[in-house]
């Protein structure tokens, strides 16, 4: 059975690549987004396994997907990936329902091995 993903950030150069190495882990690529307000619609329309985020995004940021998703969602496992200078924020995130995140530039066995805990983590709401 395949992992399913939606992948969520504004940039699509960082959407193919987190694609790309996710797909090679054996992850299905659901859909993708480029701002919060699509990432929630795809979400409620896909119900994904896992989303990767990011945080910084024109319009609608990741934090108000991530507060909108757990809130339809209390078990939705969601990864933020996002630069390394954001600590404040992805600190935020993981209060706020996030699993766990990964620093943006990242390697794909990091990017696989975090997406693959993450779906093996107990929910803690």
């Amino acid at each position: 059975m395949s992992k399913r993903v939606l992948i969520v950030d504004d940039s699509m150069l960082m959407r193919k690549m987190v694609g790309e190495s996710l797909a090679d882990n054996g992850w299905e690529i659901v859909a993708e987004a480029a701002d919060g307000w699509e990432a929630v619609e795809e979400y409620l329309r896909l119900r994904p396994d896992a989303v990767t985020l990011d945080i910084v995004m024109p319009g609608a940021d990741g934090m108000y997907a991530l507060k909108t998703i757990i809130e339809h969602d209390p078990n939705a496992r969601v990864v933020v990936v996002s630069a390394l200078n954001q600590t404040k924020l992805i600190s935020e995130a993981i209060r706020r329902g996030a699993q766990d995140f990964i620093a943006k530039p990242f390697l794909p066995e990091q990017l696989q091995e975090t997406m693959d805990r993450c779906l093996e983590q107990p929910i803690t709401t």
